[in-house]
C-alpha cells in the first residue's frame, strides 16, 4: 500500500490529523473549513521494523514451544503428566520393534515353515530410524515441505512430490538383512540388479553392491532424476522386459498393491529372469491393500488379487498358494519386516508390516488361466 493513502490517514490516531490541520490553519490564515486536514504518513523504515518484529516474535514462539516439549521447561504439573505419558508410549514403542519381525510359524502353510527366515532389528534399521527421528525435528524444513505439499498435492503424485523435496525415503532391508534371506554371502557377485518401482534408489543401493549392472525403473520423473544422479541405468516401464538379455534378481519391492496388472507383472518378470538360477525378491505390504495412484487420485486396480486370512501368517500363506503358484513361482525363502519410510512434522517415522520373499521359477510352472 502506497504511503499517504486514504486508508493510511484513517489508521492515524484522530489527534495527530487535528493538530497538523491547526498548524495549517495558524500559518496560511486561510478560512479553517477551507482547508483539508493533513495526516503524516508512517516512515516505511516503521513498517519494516514492525514487520521484523513480529516475524522475530514468531520464530521465538516457535523456538520457545518446541523447547518447552523436551520436558526440561514443563512447569504445571498436568502437562508434566502428559509429557511423562509421551516419553512412557516412546519408550513402549521402541521395546515393540520386536514385534515388527515376530512371527508365529505353526501357523504358516506347511510347506512355508521350514522356509521361514526368522529377522531381527539391526545396526542399518536402528540408523535409519535415528535419522528420521533427527529430520523429523527440523522444524523450519518440515513446515516448509507441509506447505509445498499442500499446494501440489492436486497437481501431482504424492511421489513425485517426494521426489521434488528430496525427502521419504524407504527402508526395507539392510545389507545383512538381504544377505540372510538371500543366502549369500558379503563378497557374492552377479552381473544384472532390476529394481521394479525404485523410487529414490536408497534399497537399490543395498542391493546394487552385489551386482555388475543395476537397472531400475520409476514412473516419477523427479525419482528418475535422483536415480540417474546414483548412476544407474534408468529404463521406461515397458522397456525392462524388452532388452534382449536377463536379470539375476529382479526386486519388485511393495509395488505388486500399486499394480493395475498383478498377475500380467509376475508373470513378465518369470520371463525376464535368467533361467534356473534367476530370483525374485518380492515385498508386500500386509493386509494386502491394493489401490493405484491416478492423477493424485487413488482407485482401485483393474485386476484384484484375492489374498484370504486376517493374520499376518495366514495372508503370507495365501500369496504363496493363490497367486505365486498361479504365475509359475515358488518361495524359497520369506521373513517378517518392518517397511519404514521417513516421518514428517506429526510422526518421527511411519511403519507398515512387510513379507519379503525369495522366489524362483517353478519346476513344474503350473499356470492357471485367469
Amino acid at each position: 500500500m502506497a504511503s499517504g493513502s486514504p486508508l493510511e490517514m484513517r489508521a492515524l490516531p484522530r489527534s495527530t490529523c487535528d493538530s497538523h490541520a491547526g498548524r495549517t490553519r495558524q500559518n496560511t490564515g486561510s478560512n479553517p473549513e477551507a482547508e483539508e486536514p493533513y495526516c503524516i504518513p508512517p516512515h516505511p523504515q516503521l513498517r519494516t521494523l514492525v514487520f521484523a518484529a513480529w516475524v522475530l516474535g514468531y520464530v521465538v514462539f516457535l523456538l520457545s514451544i518446541r523447547r518447552m516439549w523436551t520436558g526440561k521447561y514443563v512447569r504445571s504439573p498436568l502437562v508434566r503428566s502428559l509429557f511423562s505419558n509421551m516419553v512412557s508410549e516412546g519408550d513402549a514403542a521402541a521395546a515393540d520393534t520386536e514385534e515388527w519381525y515376530r512371527c508365529c510359524p505353526d501357523l504358516l502353510g506347511e510347506s512355508l515353515r521350514p522356509l521361514f527366515v526368522q529377522s531381527h532389528l539391526d545396526s542399518d534399521t536402528r540408523a535409519f530410524l535415528k535419522q528420521s527421528v533427527e529430520k523429523s525435528g527440523w522444524m523450519f524444513t518440515q513446515l516448509y515441505h507441509s506447505f509445498v505439499s499442500t499446494v501440489l498435492s492436486p497437481l501431482v503424485s504424492r511421489t513425485s512430490i517426494n521426489g521434488y523435496l528430496g525427502r521419504g525415503s524407504m527402508f526395507v532391508f539392510s545389507a545383512s538383512q538381504l544377505q540372510q534371506i538371500l543366502r549369500i554371502e558379503p563378497e557374492w557377485r552377479a552381473q544384472r540388479l532390476l529394481d521394479l518401482g525404485a523410487g529414490d534408489g536408497g534399497v537399490t543401493e543395498v542391493m546394487g553392491a552385489h551386482f555388475n549392472e543395476v537397472y531400475a525403473t520409476e514412473v516419477s520423473p523427479p525419482m528418475r532424476w535422483h536415480l540417474q544422479r546414483r548412476n544407474y541405468k534408468v529404463l521406461d516401464i515397458d522397456e525392462w522386459q524388452q532388452t534382449g538379455f536377463h536379470y539375476d534378481v529382479i526386486s519388485c519391492l511393495n509395488l505388486l498393491d500399486r499394480c493395475n496388472d498383478p498377475m500380467f507383472l509376475l508373470r513378465e518378470i518369470k520371463r525376464s529372469l535368467v533361467p534356473n538360477t534367476g530370483r525374485l525378491i518380492l515385498a508386500a505390504v500386509l493386509p494386502f491393500q491394493p489401490y493405484v495412484e491416478v492423477g493424485g487420485q487413488w482407485q482401485r486396480p483393474s485386476e484384484h488379487l484375492k489374498i484370504k486370512g486376517k493374520t499376518w501368517e495366514e495372508q503370507v500363506t495365501s500369496m504363496s498358494d493363490e497367486v505365486f503358484s498361479r504365475a509359475g513361482f515358488e518361495v524359497e525363502a520369506v521373513t517378517r519386516l518392518p517397511y519404514l519410510c521417513e516421518g514428517d512434522m506429526y510422526n518421527d517415522y511411519y511403519m507398515l508390516d512387510d513379507a519379503v520373499f525369495v522366489l524362483k521359477a517353478s519346476e513344474t510352472s503350473e499356470e492357471a488361466a485367469q
